[in-house]
């Protein structure tokens, strides 16, 4: 083997990685030995934080912030937005002198008292009962957040009201890893394996698009609302598929450099950039981590994208579908669950169909996605979403498992009467004698798909782009938690003893009989798939509203009750609060859409037409005929557009006095039609707002 030789600029990356996060790497350097060995066995194994060691490392990440520059610190959390809260508080205290000394003690890291009144609560606090806390996250590296006059140091917490009851996203999902640990644990014993832990693992790809900020600051829906509630697709989009991993131009590479930077500065293990299916479409992909670590590295990379895009006079756009008929934008959630000792439990190895652990695992996930598609389908409800899904390389609403080839013939053998071979991987000849051999894996990947096996893990697609990923992860741990739990119960009786093995080939097959039905490897764009959906009885939830009535069902709350991951009342808050903001997302669109007509599109669209008229009452006035026609016909052409629109303008303020969401996206949609159907014929130097054609190209310089 050669020597492994550091260059100096491999040093380099080597010595900003992790720098601004007090990390393993920080904590051993700043921590007594026995602090640092009681944080590691609660940072890698989860166990209960050790209370007395707090005022040191509270003094050690004080010590660390300051010489990085820090005067504040805050408990960074995520209420139930999806957004992030913060509440700074200086080091800086009197010293009763006349001085100041820098202070910060145990106290002040494990819990903070943030207002909990103004943060949606869905009922479960009311604006007179304002105390709630914020508990810190060992688990989750405090970091330093930078600006260019500033740096704060942020420590990871999770919040809760005066009574205990979760009103973040995060305590939710830290439960729902636990009891998913603690059900694997038990299958896995059953199998005579002693797991030292068990990790729920993701990596979210993050998709979003950039635009020209100048451009952004003219278009009012795009600030108010985050998509376009008006525009025609330009004559070239995305149709030549020559932007999806195309050469980043040179400003975008830049702004890109910058968000690596920034994240590895942070401990976020960002490996992927590259351009995405639609112009100024991109795509960055971190590396699997912890659930509740990568759902915070999640957030920090999308205030990281919006941060540095202004530094380039750009807009960084998080929305599901910012530009109606081409793709939208979702966040795909690469989920798996590990052990030191095992790796992944998903990983099929070389005989899948002898591997009875790798079986067992996947008929739990069959099983509780089956069971609970719904329920999956609601942890990704938002009114963003309702626009991506189903199209433009986003799944369908209709959840279902791909599984490929390979794993779908071992499942048609086991429902047969047993599995007895596995597709091998084949080697690919290219023609060509200078190109190697290429081996060829034994499944494709399906990107119709909302739920796919990708060889090791599965991807959870549907989510959208602009949520956390800690709700959908929760949902899914839970769901996984349920299934294992029910896998153990069989087992255990039976573990270790010489009937074992019998057990759980049978165990397997009974759950895959009775769950393949969510099993398909096909379109999931096809009509056809739909009408075979309903047939097998999977729930096709087109609308948020819809979605989000799952949360109420007896079921559900009894399921999310038994493994302790919310109470009767938080489950009903987070429905209570995602009603909420759906409805007033969409009367924010619709007051913007009418604000929009009046003031920017029928003024327009009255200049075209006071051209048109003049150029007429020109022509005529000159008594040449040549060009009457053509100019009358156009003034036709534009003026019943505009008395169309008219009327469709005063459906949507009937409609936004109505109240009803849906209501008012047909009205919205309906004055789109004819705004949209305006701009493909009124001179462009009177449009009044950028175009798809010119907000889809983002230039050089």
């Amino acid at each position: 083997m050669p020597t492994e030789i550091k260059t100096d600029a491999e040093s380099a990356l080597n010595a900003l990685y992790g720098c601004d996060t007090f990390g393993i790497k920080t904590m051993e350097k700043y921590l007594s030995k026995s602090a640092f060995k009681k944080m590691m066995l609660t940072v890698q194994k989860g166990g209960k934080l050790d209370i007395s060691i707090a005022d040191e490392v509270a003094q050690a990440m004080k010590v660390w912030a300051l010489s990085k520059g820090a005067t504040h610190y805050t408990h960074w959390f995520q209420p139930l937005t999806d957004a992030t809260a913060e509440k700074h508080d200086s080091f800086v205290e009197p010293d009763g002198k006349g001085g100041m000394i820098c202070e910060f003690t145990g106290k002040n890291l494990i819990q903070a008292e943030p207002d909990a009144s103004s943060f949606p609560s869905g009922g479960i606090r009311a604006t007179f009962e304002a105390r709630g806390y914020t508990a810190w996250d060992p688990t989750s590296p405090a970091f330093i957040k930078r600006t260019e006059h500033t740096v704060t140091l942020c420590i990871p917490t999770a919040f809760c009201s005066y009574t205990g009851e979760a009103l973040d996203k995060k305590t939710p999902l830290l439960r729902s890893m636990a009891v998913v640990a603690h059900h694997t644990t038990r299958v896995l014993k059953c199998f005579g394996i002693e797991p030292s832990y068990v990790v729920s693992n993701l990596g979210a790809e993050q998709e979003y698009f950039l635009i020209d900020r100048d451009l952004y600051l003219k278009r009012p829906d795009l600030i108010e609302t985050g998509r376009t509630l008006f525009g025609c697709l330009p004559p070239k989009h995305q149709q030549m598929e020559d932007h999806y991993f195309g050469s980043i131009k040179e400003r975008v590479l830049e702004f890109m450099m910058s968000v690596d930077r920034a994240l590895w500065a942070l401990g976020v293990p960002a490996k992927t950039r590259h351009n995405e299916a639609a112009p100024a479409q991109f795509e960055i992909c971190p590396l699997f981590e912890p659930c509740n670590v990568a759902v915070d590295h999640n957030v920090m990379i999308m205030d990281i994208l919006q941060r540095q895009a202004l530094k380039y006079n750009l807009v960084c756009l998080l929305h599901e579908k910012p530009y109606a008929s081409v793709n939208g934008s979702g966040k795909h959630n690469n989920w798996s669950l590990s052990t030191p000792e095992l790796g992944s439990l998903f990983s099929p190895g070389k005989t899948p169909h002898s591997n009875l652990l790798f079986l067992t695992f996947l008929s739990a996930v069959i099983m509780g996605v089956d069971k609970h598609a719904d329920l999956l389908r609601a942890s990704i409800a938002k009114a963003g979403n309702d626009h991506r899904l189903g199209a433009a390389e986003a799944p369908p609403a209709i959840i279902s498992i791909f599984l490929g080839d390979q794993l779908t013939d071992i499942i048609e053998q086991i429902k047969a009467g047993g599995a007895k071979s596995s597709a091998t991987n084949t080697m690919m000849e290219l023609g060509v004698d200078v190109l190697p051999e290429l081996p060829k894996d034994t499944t494709d990947r399906n990107r119709t798909s909302p739920f796919a096996f990708t060889g090791n893990k599965f991807e959870f697609r549907a989510v959208g782009s602009s949520q956390t990923c800690a709700w959908p992860m929760a949902v899914l741990n839970t769901i996984m938690a349920e299934a294992l739990d029910i896998v153990a119960t069989r087992l255990e009786p039976v573990a270790g003893k010489p009937e074992f093995k019998n057990c759980v080939r049978e165990l397997i097959r009974e759950l895959i009989t009775r769950h393949d039905r969510v099993i398909f490897n096909g379109n999931g764009y096809s009509d056809e798939w739909v009408q075979e959906a309903e047939r097998r009885g999977l729930p096709h939830i087109k609308t948020t509203p819809e979605a989000l009535d799952v949360l109420a069902r007896p079921d559900i709350i009894e399921l999310m009750e038994k493994y302790g991951v919310l109470n009767r009342s938080e489950l009903l808050a987070r429905r209570e609060i995602q009603i909420e903001n759906f409805e007033k997302l969409i009367d924010i669109e619709a007051k913007t859409c009418l604000n929009m007509l009046r003031t920017i599109y029928l003024p327009a669209v009255a200049r075209q037409m006071s051209e048109i008229c003049n150029t007429v009452s020109s022509i005529v006035a000159a008594g040449v005929p040549a060009g009457l026609k053509a100019a009358r016909a156009k003034a036709g052409e534009i003026g019943s557009l505009y008395d169309e629109l008219v009327p469709r303008v005063d459906a949507l303020e009937d409609a936004i006095n109505c109240g009803e969401p849906l209501v008012m996206r047909a009205a919205m949609q309906d004055a789109r039609l004819t705004v949209d159907a305006l701009e493909a014929i009124v001179a462009f130097d009177l449009w009044p707002v950028p175009t798809y054609a010119q907000m889809l190209n983002i230039h050089s310089r």
